[in-house]
């Protein structure tokens, strides 16, 4: 059995560096696990976060580890989190090297994973030229002939919105486009077209998108393609703890449900970042880890120095 913690972050990528950050300056004993699986990590750079737009992301995870260093209640430890459960009034958490760590309080930033299409082609370019969110992307694609590989509602909103950095946007639907009258008529006021044409590849030279091919062997020349993706859990640890998914979502199948303070549905558990669905952004991720730890600390006082109030006005109950 190793060292007791006050808090134990499962995630080192922004929302787990964050939390982390806030939990070492409010001096409680933390340690931070981080098997180094951030799903940004192919992106050419964070768009859209103040103070370090356009950097790597391996490279903002560097600086905050380095920043947590200073901090001598905050360890931050390489490694998965394999299992976990509670014991009594704590948790104990079992890593991939068979080390249990005791800890009072669980903080999930374990993130989620993309699941794009098997597309040939694809898993090169995404992150850079092929990407899911617009707002992360879209700047470096500006003007450009770009592409929206989606179907349905959620098809509509993404063509939609990427028309906001390109007059030149075509919905690739991969098939019939299954959309009503309504909103092919927003798509064709928006100077979108809507291509029916089964994909069957995409076309790379020098390590960007060249084309779309197409089943029939045809082309269509794209330089940026936004491919609608649903988040995925990653980890088993959030139902191993005994939380609640929330409800499916456009972004996410199956996110960890928390309340306005970040407290999943299990006493003790928190989660921020992606995997309680929130917007899947790094600027979100950090403000998610920031507050999320912010509560945690709080509930730790409401333990270490307990009071009789009205159980509806406390401010994060354990």
């Amino acid at each position: 059995m190793d060292t007791d913690w006050d808090c134990v972050v499962v995630g080192g990528g922004a929302a787990g560096l964050s939390a982390g950050l806030v939990l070492g300056r409010a001096r409680r004993r933390t340690l931070v696990i981080d098997s180094g699986a951030q799903s940004n990590l192919a992106a050419h750079g964070i768009g859209g976060l103040l103070g370090h737009d356009g950097r790597p992301p391996a490279q903002l995870y560097a600086l905050g580890r380095e920043e947590l260093s200073a901090y001598p209640s905050v360890e931050v430890r390489t490694g998965e989190v394999v299992s976990g459960e509670r014991i009594g009034g704590r948790f104990e958490l079992r890593t991939g090297d068979g080390r249990i760590e005791r800890t009072r309080r669980v903080l999930l930033a374990t993130g989620m994973e993309y699941r794009p299409p098997a597309l040939p082609g694809l898993a090169e370019l995404w992150g850079r030229s092929v990407f899911h969110c617009p707002f992360c992307h879209g700047w470096e694609v500006r003007d450009q002939p770009l592409g929206v590989l989606a179907r349905g509602e959620r098809a509509v909103h993404s063509a939609l919105l990427l028309r906001m950095w390109s007059d030149d946007v075509v919905l690739l639907t991969d098939g019939p486009a299954d959309l009503d009258e309504g909103q092919r008529r927003r798509l064709d006021a928006a100077d979108v077209s809507i291509d029916e044409r089964a994909v069957a590849e995409l076309a790379v030279r020098d390590g960007d998108l060249e084309a779309v091919v197409f089943a029939d062997g045809s082309r269509l020349a794209r330089t940026g393609l936004l491919v609608a993706s649903t988040l995925h859990q990653r980890s088993s640890l959030a139902e191993q703890l005994g939380t609640t998914q929330g409800d499916p979502t456009p972004i996410a199948q199956d996110p960890v449900y928390v309340d306005a303070f970040y407290r999943t549905s299990a006493p003790g558990v928190f989660a921020a970042g992606d995997l309680s669905a929130q917007m899947p952004q790094v600027a979100a991720a950090v403000a998610g880890g920031s507050a999320a730890a912010a509560a945690v600390v709080q509930s730790l006082v409401e333990d270490d120095f307990p009071v009789d109030v009205p159980e509806g006005s406390r401010h994060v109950n354990a």
